[in-house]
């Protein structure tokens, strides 16, 4: 085992998890506050539609994107503009997917921060005369700052111990699929115990740092003002 050897999977673990956390900030941000504001009947539908992934086994969500992302998908349609043939088994086939698996870990932090804001803020901003996108940015965003805090967070940690959605629709290519929790279950299959126990523990420690910094986190935003 040496470094050399161990980087590659988790400089490529990093920069997914980096990457998909900030497209889910772009991206969860209006559909949080669609969800957190909206009076429409059926926009549980929605918000039931954006939490699939949590009770969807991932298999079955890494089954439909390989079959868009693949050559007779949307996917094959999109990489035909630079020559390719599909999107399925590369690092941005992996990005949409981490997308669409963990969207509900961003927006629904931020949905709770968004419900928790009130009218009554928003109310005043108006009546001083701020336009509805002023209202937004100086006044929503930075009361939901706790959750997008926990949204980052939790959208970092659960990307990085992504497997079966990832295995699904990135398979194991070194340098450009082959991320962490790839690598533990290919240590694994190869019998080499040591290699796969040190990558496994380092994964636990990373998610208990995560779990204990999140909910230190809830707990401050939840405290009483003095």
């Amino acid at each position: 085992m040496s470094v050399a050897e161990l980087w590659p999977p988790i400089s490529l673990t990093l920069m997914l998890a980096g990457i998909n956390t900030l497209i889910l900030l772009l991206v969860g941000t209006p559909i949080a506050w669609w969800l957190a504001r909206s009076q429409w009947a059926g926009r549980e539908l929605v918000g039931a539609v954006v939490a699939l992934p949590l009770v969807l086994p991932p298999t079955v969500l890494g089954f439909y994107l390989l079959l868009a992302l693949g050559p007779y998908g949307p996917g094959g349609w999109i990489a035909g503009f630079w020559g390719g043939r599909t999107l399925a088994f590369s690092f941005a086939g992996l990005v949409i997917g981490s997308v669409f698996y963990s969207m509900p870990f961003m927006v629904q932090p931020l949905r709770n921060a968004f419900v928790a804001i009130g009218d009554e803020p928003l109310e005043a901003a108006s009546c001083l005369g701020a336009s509805n996108w002023q209202r937004f940015v100086r006044v929503a965003l930075p009361l939901a700052r706790p959750g997008y805090i926990t949204g980052a967070v939790m959208t970092f940690a659960h990307t990085v111990g992504e497997f079966g959605v990832v295995l699904m629709i990135g398979g194991n290519i070194p340098g450009q699929t082959k991320v962490l929790s790839i690598s533990i279950y290919d240590y694994v299959e190869r019998l080499q115990w040591g290699t796969a126990h040190v990558l496994a523990l380092g994964m636990v420690v990373f998610a208990f740092v995560v779990i204990a910094v999140t909910m230190t986190m809830d707990r401050r935003s939840t405290l009483p003002l003095p």
